[in-house]
């Protein structure tokens, strides 16, 4: 499913990712990666449609696989908290359980996010993108 790949680095696709993380940490969220990549809303957007297209299927229970950027935006959406500009390391190849509540809220919050998108701060909320945050 496209709408769970990784956010559209732009220029900085497949270079070091120290270089997509200095511009990332210094731009707004609605700004465009330059070289064709995605903003952070954008990429936002996208990832609670394809949760809607989940939610929306008949079976029990989906395996859904992404990566990082998408990964922390979901497990930290469910929890109720917007996009932090500098995300939590998710661990690879660990599974993450969510019911369709958890889901749904995820789309709530990252769809009201993009109305008024605003990175919070971590040190704000030192909770955001904690592992004890991890479904």
């Amino acid at each position: 499913m496209p709408g769970l790949d990784e956010i559209g680095f732009g220029a900085y696709e497949d270079g070091p990712l120290a270089e997509y993380r200095t511009w990332a940490w210094s731009n707004e969220p609605d700004v465009l990666c330059p070289g064709g990549g995605e903003s952070r809303v954008a990429a936002a957007e996208r990832v609670a449609g394809a949760l809607r297209t989940l939610l929306g299927r008949p079976e029990e229970a989906i395996l859904a696989v992404s990566h990082a950027l998408p990964i922390r935006y979901v497990l930290d959406a469910a929890d109720g908290s917007f996009p932090a500009a500098r995300i939590a390391q998710v661990p690879h190849a660990t599974p993450f359980a969510l019911d369709a509540d958890a889901v749904e809220r995820a789309v709530e919050t990252l769809a009201v996010w993009a109305t008024a998108p605003r990175f919070v701060d971590p040190l704000d909320d030192p909770s955001i993108g904690s592992p004890d945050r991890a479904l």
